[in-house]
């Protein structure tokens, strides 16, 4: 049911609109494909889960130096319990992640005039923590731009469409660690949920756990494929494309052992205004700024207050 698409169809140019209609087909229908031959660099990829491994185990001291609590702008270490990804049942994540956003430095306008998810990031006091997590967000980033192109042709616009949309995004990266389940009822690695974006790019250990809920479908289990991301539809690709494309709820089932994942979301710039594209009927929601959005579905996802700005 969760398709498996080859990225070299499109980059490579073999088979451009055979790829663009397999993912039309996939946006439209479970909201979930998985992307083999995406040409992010291996090495890369075990680095920043060696990096991620690292982090985790670091003394809750030097990761509470860190908190995402202590700043407005949703950066650093979000401990076990923060958040509750499923806003009907409100159950606690069992989870902690390490959380980056676009790299600024303390001088830039941005960040001085406190504009939301403009802050610096907070890093650990770790060898080559901060170079592989940037390289990782950058290589990222340029992935999730090219599927975005993809994205537009299968929507009948010019491909670049999408392009002056994410030059200066919301895009966030995720490290998370799922502790091994307890066996306590009604316990969760992470609560049924949307993503809040355009599109995500999800690297997993290969533990079990995710769970993808298709439109009129029973959870099933996501397969997992060496080397390949898990890819879905968010929350605001859908409004952009009027609901045409789905963004699926899925899940992660405590796990049988400790799990990591590394989840790249692929946001808008922030003052980009989400609405339906052309050709796609009426509107079915109004217009929202990117950041807006973001905050509004954040703010409903913790446990506890972050700093405001």
């Amino acid at each position: 049911m969760i398709p498996i698409l080859d990225w070299q169809r499109f980059a490579g140019g073999a088979d451009r609109d055979g790829f663009v209609a397999d993912l039309g087909a996939a946006a439209r229908g479970p909201g979930f494909f998985l992307l083999t031959g995406h040409g992010v660099d291996q090495t890369l990829c075990a680095e920043v889960f060696a990096q991620a491994d690292r982090f985790f185990a670091l003394p809750l001291a030097e990761k509470q130096n860190i908190s995402i609590l202590k700043t407005p702008h949703y950066r650093g270490w979000a401990h076990d319990g923060l958040e509750s990804l499923d806003e009907n049942s409100g159950a606690a994540d069992r989870k902690e992640s390490f959380n980056m956003g676009l790299d600024l430095a303390p001088d830039d306008p941005r960040v001085l005039a406190n504009e939301p998810f403009r802050g610096v990031n907070q890093w650990p006091d770790l060898h080559g923590f901060r170079d592989t997590m940037r390289a990782y967000y950058d290589a990222a980033m340029t992935l999730g731009t090219g599927i975005m192109r993809a994205v537009a042709l299968d929507l009948g616009l010019p491909e670049t469409h999408f392009d002056t949309a994410l030059h200066d995004p919301l895009a966030a990266l995720r490290v998370l660690h799922y502790p091994p389940g307890t066996g306590t009822e009604g316990e969760i690695g992470a609560g049924a949920h949307t993503d809040y974006g355009a599109i995500t790019l999800l690297m997993t250990d290969g533990e079990a756990g995710l769970q993808v809920k298709p439109r009129g479908a029973d959870w099933i289990d996501a397969p997992h494929v060496e080397g390949a991301y898990v890819v879905n539809i968010g929350d605001c690709l859908m409004r952009w494309t009027n609901d045409i494309y789905v963004s699926t709820p899925h899940r992660v089932l405590p796990p049988k052992r400790a799990r990591r994942s590394v989840a790249f979301f692929v946001e808008a710039n922030p003052d980009v205004v989400v609405k339906a594209l052309p050709g796609t009927g009426t509107p079915k929601y109004p217009p929202v700024r990117a950041a807006d959005y973001l905050m509004s579905r954040l703010d409903a996802t913790y446990n506890a207050p972050v700093a405001k700005g």
